[in-house]
């Protein structure tokens, strides 16, 4: 009786290593030469925000792809059109803060959502963003991934991006 087959073998454990295929299963590291990067186009429009910031930074790590490697940079950029559009539920448009320090005393500065969306719309989703990746090297790399603009215009068409609808992703 085999010990790993669990049936009758006439074959050794040696004869069984050699007729096996070693090269079928490797394990394939993707690194910046041979990630297979896209240019993805997702329209913020009516969007929760840390919903939305949650699937870009997926698929800015590439986690959605089935040759993730975790340690190179083989997710795909990501152009947010429309980030002054997006949603926050309940009452965190007045009540959720940004707060930064000048590094003076006395020099903590505090805005609201609603504030941050009037005076620079993308930072609210960049922020979101960044928050959601790794706090490393990697991260700042994967950082320059993420192209947001406030309008519904862009200026990547020439890399021919792929619109994506997250109301469809499950």
């Amino acid at each position: 009786m085999h010990p790993v087959l669990g049936r009758v073998c006439t074959k050794t454990k040696d004869e069984i290593i050699k007729s096996m295929n070693t090269l079928s299963y490797k394990t394939i590291s993707v690194n910046k030469e041979n990630a297979d990067k896209k240019w993805m186009v997702i329209d913020a429009e009516g969007q929760i925000l840390g919903r939305l910031a949650s699937e870009i930074a997926k698929i800015i790590r590439g986690k959605h792809k089935t040759s993730y490697t975790p340690h190179s940079d083989c997710g795909d950029n990501v152009i947010v059109v429309n980030a002054e559009k997006i949603a926050l539920t309940g009452n965190k448009m007045e009540n959720k803060y940004y707060i930064r320090h000048t590094g003076y005393p006395g020099g903590k500065r505090t805005r609201t959502v609603l504030e941050e969306l009037k005076r620079k719309p993308i930072a609210v989703v960049e922020h979101a963003v960044k928050g959601m990746l790794p706090k490393t090297k990697l991260g700042a790399e994967l950082f320059r991934n993420l192209y947001v603009y406030a309008g519904p215009d862009h200026k990547h068409e020439a890399q021919q991006p792929t619109q994506i609808n997250l109301n469809s992703i499950k």
